[in-house]
Parts: structure tokens; sequence; C-alpha cells
């Protein structure tokens, strides 16, 4: 049966196993063999990230297509208001698109580690905290999100995935658990499409000459 590893990743840590500088890694912090993250966690954002020794699973938890809701925990700059909410339930224009509607809440600062370095406060700017539900992948997206509504990101802690939490993880820990996860199968493909994109032609129909058409020849008369 294929096995999960959840890891909380500390900030600052690539989601790989190598790199060409000093960064730390995965590989700094995990020695199972043929473990590989399923999805990415940004270099300066903490928290749960998925890694597994199964290529469908992998590519199940990974794919926004099958629209796995992900949990995350914000600090941002300045309290907090029920119109940023609203908006951020509803969607943001980022430059690539509208995000899908989300859930998103103002809660208290959670009971989790410091982190180390310590973010940069500014004087008599005070700060807040949102819990913000995705299904989907973009690219630095809670960050973008909280700064299209004016309250650019702190600190993001990712809490979940899934059903899988982070719970009793300080950072830096992993723990190994049997995947029960049922991948949902793949419709299958139209066949006339199919037939067709293979071939790269149309289909002939029943009872269609095979022979190609030759040209009209020029009925003309020399004058």
């Amino acid at each position: 049966m294929p096995s999960i590893l959840l890891f909380n990743k500390p900030f600052q840590v690539l989601t790989q196993f190598t790199t060409d500088d000093d960064k730390q890694t995965l590989a700094d912090y995990i020695e199972l063999p043929d473990y590989y993250a399923a999805g990415r966690l940004d270099y300066d954002s903490e928290g749960l990230l998925i890694l597994t020794n199964d290529g469908p699973t992998q590519h199940y938890l990974a794919n926004p297509q099958f629209k796995m809701e992900k949990t995350y925990w914000a600090q941002v700059e300045g309290e907090v208001t029920e119109e940023a909410l609203e908006t951020l339930s509803s969607g943001v224009e980022l430059k690539d698109g509208m995000t899908r509607p989300a859930k998103a809440k103002k809660i208290n600062e959670p009971a989790i580690w410091q982190r180390t370095p310590p973010i940069r406060e500014r004087k008599n700017i005070p700060t807040s905290w949102i819990e913000l539900k995705i299904t989907e992948g973009k690219n630095r997206q809670v960050r973008r999100m909280t700064a299209a509504v004016g309250f650019p990101t702190l600190r993001l802690v990712r809490y979940a995935i899934g059903e899988w939490t982070l719970d009793n993880l300080k950072p830096g820990q992993s723990s190994l658990i049997e995947s029960d996860i049922k991948i949902p199968k793949r419709k299958p493909k139209n066949r006339s499409t199919t037939a067709r994109s293979l071939s790269g032609k149309r289909k002939e129909r029943p009872g269609e000459s095979r022979q190609k058409r030759s040209a009209p020849k020029n009925k003309g008369y020399n004058r």
C-alpha cells in the first residue's frame, strides 16, 4: 500500500532535495528514499507538505483539477476588514486570471511556533490573521490574493491539505502514514475524437470512397 509522509516544512527550506547554493532542502530533514513532494510550498512559507512514494498518489494530490482543499493561515499587515474577506471569498482578479471562490475568515493568532527570524513589523501598524481555504494552486496565490485586497501577507503557514493537518508536528518533524486515498478514475475520451487526434484526419464514414477524387478535367474547346 502506498505511504504518505506528512512534513512540517520550516521557513526558508526549498521543497526539493538538491540545490546549487547553500539553501536548506528536504534532504536536510528527510532520509527516506524514493519519496517525492506532492505539490510545492514556497521557500518563504511554512507548514504542511505531503510526500509520497507512489506516482498516482503524487499526481492526485498535486493536480488542481481534483480540487483538494488547502487551508492556509496568513498573518497580514493591518486589521483585515469584512469587505476584504468577502472579496477573498468570492474571487480575486489576479494578473493570470480570476481565482476560484474560497473560504475566508478572520481568526485569532494561532498557537503555533515562533518563526525564526521573526516577521518585520512596522510601528503603529497592527497585524491580523486570516484563515483561507482554496482549491487551486496558482503561483504565490495566497500572498497575491491578500495583497490585492490591501492586506500584504507577512507570514504564511499551510495548516492542512484535505483531511491531513500539521497537528502535533513541530517544524522539521514528519509522520509516515499508510495511504487510503481513493483516486478517481479518469473519464474515457470520446472515441471519435481520439481516433481523429491519433490519425490527424477525419474518420471516414461507411460507404465513403477511399479513393482520392481526381481534379475535374478542363472541358473547354480550342479556338
